[in-house]
């Protein structure tokens, strides 16, 4: 557990986001998880280089089931009936 807000975010988060958490979570300082919360529930409206930290997670990828393999054929061409002769 982290003792105190500096220990939240690194020096490089702190210092890129600190304008932002003043102009967008002003109400929730001191309180870290607020802020933390304030932030995330913003991140439309962050500058660049803090919405780097509060990007969306990258969706989880699922493994793909191995199916069996589908039995596709060529098409057989059709050959065309040729007219009759006349007798």
């Amino acid at each position: 557990m982290l003792s105190t807000a500096a220990d939240a975010y690194t020096q490089e988060q702190q210092q890129m986001c600190a304008g932002d958490a003043v102009r967008l979570c002003s109400s929730d300082i001191p309180d870290v998880d607020r802020v933390t919360a304030c932030m995330v529930r913003q991140r439309s409206q962050l500058s660049p280089g803090c919405g780097a930290f509060f990007r969306e997670p990258e969706p989880e990828l699922t493994p793909v089931t191995a199916r069996r393999p589908l039995g596709i054929k060529p098409h057989k061409a059709v050959k065309a009936k040729k007219p009759k002769k006349p007798h």
